[in-house]
């Protein structure tokens, strides 16, 4: 049976690409708990309703991110046939309309949502960083900006994703633009461009072929795997500096997330060599490293903070 024929709602979550949402998830709560570091407490409504802030903005990308990538999609599915996963639009499994129509309320979604909190909680400023969000994700995705298109689409994810998605979540809970703990987010900033450019490892030939530019594009595959391994590596050297050299950062809580990384990046070596241009299943397990390694390491990060933050209580 094809996907095309099963039910609607497994058509649905094939398109909503449940084992990518970590992405969105584990930002999310490396936000909240800087933010709960930051107050000192926890607001139970900035987490419950930050979750599905962050459920309805992770829905708006994702469909409408394949609405927008309609073309070059089709353009890998004829090239590789048997190469690569289905792709919604293109494999009929649905309808180009619905994706945009479903995108488009969750996106419109997640901007209520977000003004909602900021009202209940007074955080006049929290609807603002949510329309940023937002606008961040449609100038990756859609014309006329299309940056995911016209080359630094990369670095938009990155600050999207490292940057703008945990800022949300942190002042959600804090109410403040800043604190001493918020600088690990320069090592995670990293660590999203890394998973932003190795994305674009296994679509190098058809988006070339579709006018599309990243830096697999236009650099090649050895190029696009030395950078991502160096910003690996980045990210980790930023943590630990941040342990060393604030003292509102424990370093025995980052220590564990370093060591987590330095693992899965050990794991992302021994692959890189397979994992060149053409190579799916090699470049497959390439980002389940990387995205392993950002993951685990980003939720151990949030683990060694909030347990230092408990033991920092009077």
């Amino acid at each position: 049976m094809s996907l095309a024929e099963l039910g609607t709602v497994a058509r649905w979550r094939y398109a909503l690409k449940p084992a990518s949402w970590p992405k969105l998830l584990v930002p999310a709560l490396l936000g909240q708990v800087l933010g709960m570091l930051a107050a000192g407490r926890v607001s139970w409504p900035a987490l419950v309703l930050g979750t599905v802030f962050t459920l309805l903005i992770g829905t708006f990308i994702v469909l409408i991110n394949d609405w927008g990538d309609r073309e070059v999609d089709a353009i890998k599915r004829r090239m590789f046939p048997d190469g690569c996963s289905p792709k919604t639009i293109p494999d009929g499994i649905l309808p180009a309309r619905a994706l945009l129509l479903v995108g488009g309320l969750a996106g419109l979604g997640s901007v209520l949502v977000a003004y909602l909190l900021g009202a209940w909680i007074d955080r006049p400023w929290l609807g603002w960083i949510g329309v940023t969000c937002v606008l961040t994700f449609v100038a990756y995705s859609l014309p006329p900006v299309a940056l995911n298109y016209r080359g630094g689409g990369e670095a938009l994810e990155a600050l999207g994703v490292g940057l703008l998605l945990p800022l949300f979540h942190s002042h959600a809970q804090a109410g403040v633009f800043w604190a001493p703990e918020w600088w690990v987010l320069v090592g995670f900033i990293a660590l999203a461009l890394a998973s932003a450019l190795a994305s674009g490892l296994s679509d190098e030939v058809s988006d070339r072929a579709g006018g599309k530019r990243t830096l697999a594009t236009a650099a090649g595959n050895a190029v696009t795997r030395r950078a991502t391994e160096t910003l690996v590596l980045l990210g980790a050297a930023c943590w630990l500096l941040a342990g060393l050299w604030m003292p509102a950062i424990a370093l025995w809580a980052m220590v564990p997330a370093v060591l987590a990384l330095l693992g899965c990046f050990a794991g992302m070596l021994r692959i890189s060599p397979r994992a060149v241009t053409g190579a799916f299943p090699a470049q497959g397990e390439y980002k389940q490293w990387l995205h392993r390694a950002i993951w685990s390491a980003a939720l151990l990060l949030a683990t060694g903070l909030a347990l230092a933050g408990i033991g920092a209580e009077p």
